[in-house]
């Protein structure tokens, strides 16, 4: 036998001793935001090189890029995430009705059919949208080749952007004063935001049952179950979609470059033992959020209680940045607005009575929810928010990092 015949013939001895273990299966992939370009404050840039400023931010880690399957039965097949969608549009309902219907729903001959939960509707979101003033100059965050979509404005006091999708993760709390809330996302202007089941209507008038889209899915149940272990070394890893994530958290507010500035300096610290890290684009750091938690039930944040997350005197918790810019708002500014995620209450600064002049600081769209920040600037310029529900304005959120699969 020659030499190198040898070799091999004791190369598979060994491995029929020693098999090499296969790999566990992700149970689902987190699909890429879309984005493809890159941003600083102000505008986008070429990319970045390692070691400059805004280095490191969601175009620059693609990961896996939407794909999808028209079945040409009114069904689009997610090719990634092994979900099935309902392609057409449909009409406003209540949320009570939405559930119900998803029992009559028989689109492309099956009878599966289920409302999808926040982590599975959050899937179909693309970044390369934006609202811009008006419907013409506008582009929904979600791929209209393959899914029915209008925006609203058909009633007289609709706003273009009042077209959310209902999901069945009801909030554990209640947001505003009160108020039953179920998490929905917003293809107009690419927001998650808690919505009342009673839409609270006018002052002196009637209250009636809120009315929003829903888009009905079926297949892979285990989408959005995370599976969390402990590595004992500063990292968590989920094993549902084989991201790595740190254990704690920046422990203090940046803005958005110096937040990516921080993580690339993980990387030359080779922080924890890794020099990979990054920060998370908007649906990998949606989807560790725990829709279970919230601070005024479980006086925890919205997030498995296997990280540790920073908690501020108030007893409230931080927004956590991630690497995606927000391209909504007016087109000479695009650029200026990253999205955060809340694990803590997002809170708002609401006039109750409406002109009043009497602000509540209230949970106004729930602990969970997805919004966006100015990337740099002071926020003692914000001191009742922005916006028509007066949403808080931090600028300086905190950072979790992350790495693989």
């Amino acid at each position: 036998m020659t030499r190198s015949a040898l070799v091999i013939a004791l190369a598979l001895t060994m491995w029929t001793i020693y098999p090499v273990q296969a790999q566990p299966a992700l149970s689902y992939r987190i699909i890429g935001t879309g984005q493809t370009k890159c941003y600083d404050n102000h505008g986008s840039i070429p990319p970045p090189k390692p070691g400059q400023a805004f280095y490191g931010q969601d175009a620059q880690h693609p990961g896996p890029q939407p794909a999808y399957r028209d079945n040409g039965d009114g069904t689009v097949t997610d090719l990634y995430t092994g979900l099935i969608w309902v392609q057409a549009r449909g009409k406003k309902i209540t949320w009570d009705d939405a559930l119900v219907g998803a029992t009559k729903c028989h689109v492309g001959g099956h009878g599966d059919w289920r409302m999808p939960n926040i982590k599975e509707l959050y899937s179909l979101i693309n970044f390369n949208g934006g609202f811009h003033s008006s419907i013409a100059n506008s582009k929904p965050y979600l791929d209209t080749k393959y899914f029915g979509f209008a925006y609203g404005g058909a009633a007289p006091d609709e706003r273009p952007i009042d077209c959310q999708d209902w999901t069945a993760t009801q909030y554990v709390s209640t947001t505003m004063r009160g108020n039953p809330t179920v998490f929905g996302v917003n293809f107009a202007d690419g927001r998650i935001k808690g919505y009342p089941k009673i839409h609270p209507g006018p002052p002196g008038m009637d209250k009636a049952a809120h009315k929003l889209f829903v888009r009905y899915v079926r297949g892979n149940p285990d989408y959005g179950r995370n599976k969390f272990k402990d590595n004992n070394n500063g990292t968590i890893t989920d094993a549902a979609t084989g991201l790595m994530w740190s254990k704690t958290d920046s422990g203090k507010g940046l803005n958005w470059e110096a937040a990516l500035d921080s993580v690339q300096k993980c990387n030359t610290e080779k922080y924890l033992g890794h020099n990979d890290w990054r920060l998370p684009n908007a649906k990998e750091l949606q989807g560790i959020v725990d829709y279970t938690q919230a601070p005024a039930i479980n006086d925890a944040p919205a997030c498995d209680p296997i990280f540790q997350v920073t908690r501020f005197d108030d007893g409230d918790y931080p927004y956590f940045w991630t690497s995606t810019t927000h391209l909504d708002g007016p087109l000479d500014r695009q650029g200026g607005a990253a999205i955060y995620i809340a694990f803590g209450r997002a809170l708002g600064w609401m006039e109750l009575p409406p002109n009043s002049g009497n602000r509540q600081l209230l949970d106004v769209h729930g602990a969970g929810a997805q919004r966006s920040d100015p990337k740099t600037g002071d926020p003692n310029l914000f001191p009742y928010g922005r916006g028509p529900q007066g949403d808080v304005i931090r600028i300086f959120n905190y950072v979790r990092c992350v790495r693989g699969p």
